[in-house]
């Protein structure tokens, strides 16, 4: 984490931000609500990533 007088610079929030957004495909990738994963994102961070990467996809009935 950068620090610039004890304020979290402006890279820190572009990261998480995009972090957050592919987070949100991975989610729809793997059959999840991409809305809700990237809201969920945006606080979770890194460890939202880990819960995607580790949940197994949903599989639809009927389709």
């Amino acid at each position: 984490m950068q620090y610039s007088n004890g304020m979290i610079t402006g890279e820190f929030f572009v990261g998480w931000g995009t972090l957050s957004l592919i987070n949100a495909g991975l989610a729809q990738a793997k059959g999840r609500g991409g809305l809700n994963w990237w809201l969920l994102s945006l606080l979770l961070g890194p460890v939202a990533t880990l819960l995607i990467v580790a949940m197994d996809p949903l599989v639809r009935k009927g389709a």
